[in-house]
């Protein structure tokens, strides 16, 4: 696939929801499936020889994996996880900031880009990669932010590694309330920001095209909803409406009516991807996530199997490579 490979997410290789088997039993799982390259997984905080072990047994690598930061609290730990992360053979590891700094205020663009400058420095003197994502409850759930601290970061002579995850995206397409969570409402009514991939001027379609896309996470969602209605964050709040099943649930394992239509903007977005690197020498995508998760937002709750789910993403993804190729050679 150019250089491409494909790894399951960690919180992916389970069936029920809540009930992950030992880790042992999950990298088993992924293997055998013989559709994924790697286990996107960091080492998890007390359980680091499980994943070393089950990596080592089922020679399957944990080449990428991620965690969340404050700016002005976790400082260390980032070091700290880059260098675990590099010790258990890890190529990237994905910055998830939040929007707030430790000490309440929100971060400026100019904070953000200092943030990734200074992991970056960091993790060139480690020697791994590091991506920084686009992810609700962080400071790119506003999308409009991400170019304005690309540009700072470029401006600085160093790469803009971005994780393109575009459910984080399209949960607001045709969903005025998620669109007021983050403030865009307004720009997306007045046209100023399209979300729709299929519409010319998208704001998927900017990042593809800067290159600068080097990790692709595919979650499908479904523009406008569904809520998650099988889970509740600690405060009382419905799960967003962050993950969508790929392919028909069984009877009584979704909570909504499933439509096949619902995640064609997800897939469109996974073929222009898939596209622009075909076409592009300089291309540097380099990993492919399947992102089928158990968090509230995300598959809490669910009847469905969500390695199951895991399984059919890969499956499309390397199925949708081979079109292109063929239709390419085909041209």
């Amino acid at each position: 696939m150019k250089g491409l490979r494909i790894g399951c997410n960690g919180r992916g290789a389970q069936h029920a929801p809540g009930n992950p088997p030992s880790i042992d039993e999950q990298f088993r799982m992924v293997k055998a499936a013989g559709l994924f390259d790697f286990f996107d997984r960091m080492p998890q905080p007390g359980e680091e020889a499980e994943y070393l072990a089950a990596a080592e047994k089922y020679d399957l690598p944990m080449t990428t994996g991620l965690w969340s930061y404050s700016m002005g609290r976790d400082e260390a730990l980032i070091e700290h996880n880059l260098r675990l992360s590099k010790s258990a053979g890890g190529e990237c590891h994905n910055i998830m900031l939040f929007n707030q700094h430790a000490d309440g205020h929100v971060l400026s663009d100019d904070e953000v880009a200092i943030f990734y400058l200074n992991a970056y420095e960091l993790a060139q003197r480690i020697g791994i990669e590091i991506t920084i994502e686009v992810h609700i409850y962080m400071w790119s759930e506003d999308i409009r932010r991400v170019l304005p601290v690309a540009r700072r970061v470029q401006a600085q002579g160093v790469p803009f590694n971005f994780l393109l995850d575009h459910s984080h995206v399209l949960l607001k397409l045709d969903n005025p309330e998620e669109q007021d969570l983050c403030g865009i409402r307004a720009s997306v009514e007045s046209g100023a920001l399209i979300l729709d991939p299929f519409e010319p001027g998208n704001i998927i379609d900017q990042w593809i095209e800067e290159n600068m896309t080097v990790w692709h996470s595919m979650r499908p969602v479904a523009p406008g909803g569904p809520k998650n209605l099988w889970a509740n964050h600690p405060d009382g709040r419905a799960g967003r409406a962050c993950q969508y099943p790929f392919t028909r649930p069984r009877p009584g394992e979704f909570h909504s009516p499933w439509s096949a239509w619902r995640i064609e903007p997800s897939k469109e977005v996974v073929r222009r991807v898939l596209r622009f690197h075909h076409q592009r020498a300089d291309s540097r995508l380099r990993y492919l996530t399947t992102e089928i998760i158990d968090l509230p937002d995300y598959g809490a709750g669910a009847r469905y199997s969500l390695f199951e789910q895991s399984v059919a993403v890969a499956q499309w993804m390397r199925t949708t490579w081979d079109e292109i190729a063929l239709a390419k050679l085909g041209a």
